[in-house]
């Protein structure tokens, strides 16, 4: 018997969580710790990477104090985490500034005269799209996109630049401060759109470095998601409570390894993800791309296959505005009330248990279609399928009949709507499973399921403890790189479905109705999100 620890470096928190190995692989025990989330004006998202790092020694010195776990037994250490963040540090592994959160929109100037000028197709400058596509699959076409964020800080803090000895991206600023070496996995080097994926040719391209203006001497080793990257170094060890030497892994990106952790690594397998984000992710056997959708075949911790892959930018981020301001009373207005979400904003799992179990109450009280309102959930602008920052949230349909109740059901219906509109989207180039596992804080809410399964018009299977299968994807990992298990996708033999959701026929006319609106709904007021985002 052995253990692995595992770090789920999420937007708003760590959840470190400890895994034991016997015949197979067992949670033991979860501990959170909460960080804060930085918006600037312009679009800027930022974090301090000293949080992360406090968040990990909180969170490890409460999971080493109620397991009692010797470290020693702990033989290896692995992460998930946030994705496309910019983390730029000196040869000392010291971040350099804040880093840069997959959020973070402000590269509107770089992208624009990086990508939308000359002849364009589908809006960007058509030789560098016909370029990127050729040698890496994907193109970067998000002001939200790293590279752009890089360009920005060239731009625009000369002095920061200057003093660069690597760009890295969230877990391998991590993973730099406690081995000392400076690498990057490769889906993370996927996600900067500068690596690339021909036969023979692996690695960072030079062309595409050279087109974009990116110093190749700031990228980072590239290594697999199952290489150990060497051991824990003393120092952080101490700092951690944990053992010296303690092997660390590659691990992987949140997009790559969630759909490991929920049992849907093998190829043809779709899987949906409600946290903070949102996405639908298929196994496929070989690179895809589709512009007009901004959807690509990514990278992840496989060697073997690809992830189709359609991301929205609010998911479970819109619960937690309907937490702050529909669910509670924010103005005093009522003389008794009962706060559901009380707990640390850093426990994401008592507060997403809080919150679903007081919206699965309320929700269900209201009939499917909630009464005609439907809602946005383009709290942050949007990616997919259509790349728009300027994007707003919408509640359309309410009347002097419309109460909290089909506001707080809409905005569940929505997030559904949208997992859905990316889902077709991928109809249109793959075969998406007829079964979905579902994932994330939103898959801990029956009601939430349910309604997927009726919206989608597929079966829906929810694995045990859905809001940790990321950092069960990267106890996985450790077990691959020990010999333990073969491949990744050996995984989903380990993964069994605890419960099933079906769809009922009775109202698929009602939110196939609203489906439609819903699509119109962006189409309608894309002009109008454009005016009211100019300064």
């Amino acid at each position: 018997m052995m253990y692995f620890l595992s770090y789920d470096i999420g937007t708003t928190g760590v959840k470190t969580c400890l895994f034991r190995w016997d015949q197979g692989i067992t949670m033991v025990y979860g501990s959170s710790y909460g960080y804060g989330l930085y918006t600037l004006p312009g679009g800027g998202a930022e974090q301090d990477p000293e949080e992360w790092w406090n968040a990990m020694k909180e969170s490890t010195a409460d999971l080493l104090e109620h397991t009692r776990i010797d470290p020693k037994e702990i033989a290896g250490i692995s992460f998930c985490s946030q994705m496309q963040g910019l983390v730029l540090v000196d040869c000392e592994g010291n971040a350099l500034r804040p880093a840069m959160s997959y959020m973070d929109q402000r590269a509107v100037e770089q992208i624009n005269k990086g990508m939308r000028t000359g002849l364009k197709v589908e809006g960007m400058n058509a030789l560098k799209l016909l370029k990127s596509l050729s040698l890496t699959g994907a193109v970067s076409g998000s002001v939200k996109d790293p590279q752009w964020k890089y360009l920005w800080v060239k731009d625009n803090e000369p002095e920061v630049y200057s003093r660069i000895y690597k760009w890295l991206d969230v877990k391998e600023y991590l993973i730099m401060r406690m081995t000392g070496r400076a690498v990057m996995t490769r889906d993370s080097a996927f996600a900067t759109m500068l690596y690339c994926t021909k036969d023979g040719k692996e690695g960072w391209s030079s062309e595409l470095c050279s087109t974009f203006g990116i110093y190749e001497d700031h990228l980072p080793e590239i290594i697999d998601s199952t290489d150990q990257v060497g051991p824990l170094r003393p120092e952080q060890a101490e700092e951690l409570g944990l053992a010296p030497g303690t092997p660390v892994f590659g691990g992987g990106g949140d997009a790559s390894l969630i759909g490991v952790g929920t049992g849907a690594a093998g190829p043809g397998k779709t899987h949906m993800y409600a946290g903070t984000s949102g996405w639908v992710g298929t196994v496929c056997d070989r690179q895809i791309v589709d512009t007009s959708s901004m959807i690509a075949a990514i990278v992840g911790a496989s060697r073997h296959n690809y992830m189709y892959f359609a991301e929205m930018e609010t998911a479970g981020k819109c619960l937690e505005w309907v937490k702050d301001h529909l669910a509670l009373d924010e103005i005093g207005i009522y003389l008794e009330k009962k706060d559901v979400c009380s707990e640390d904003p850093g426990d994401r799992e008592k507060v997403y248990s809080s919150l679903y179990d007081y919206l699965s109450e309320v929700i269900l009280s209201a009939p499917p279609g909630a009464g005609g309102v439907i809602f946005t959930p383009w709290l942050h602008g949007n990616r997919c399928p259509f790349e728009d920052p300027d994007s707003k949230g919408i509640f359309f349909g309410i009347t002097l009949d419309t109460g909290k109740t089909e506001m707080l059901r809409a905005v569940t219906e929505g997030i559904c709507y949208h997992l859905r509109w990316m889902l077709e989207c991928q109809e249109k180039k793959i075969k998406t499973s007829e079964t979905i596992r579902f994932c994330g804080g939103g898959a801990l809410s029956d009601a939430t399921c349910s309604i997927l399964a009726d919206i989608t018009g597929r079966r829906v299977e929810v694995c045990d403890q859905p809001q940790n299968v990321g950092s069960l994807g990267a106890a996985m990992l450790c077990a691959v790189g020990l010999g333990l298990i073969d491949s990744v996708e050996d995984a989903d033999a380990m993964i069994p479905a605890v419960r099933t959701f079906e769809p009922d026929p009775s109202v698929r006319r009602i939110y196939d109705r609203n489906f439609e609106v819903f699509k119109q709904l962006y189409r309608s007021n894309r002009k109008n999100f454009a005016l009211m985002g100019e300064k």
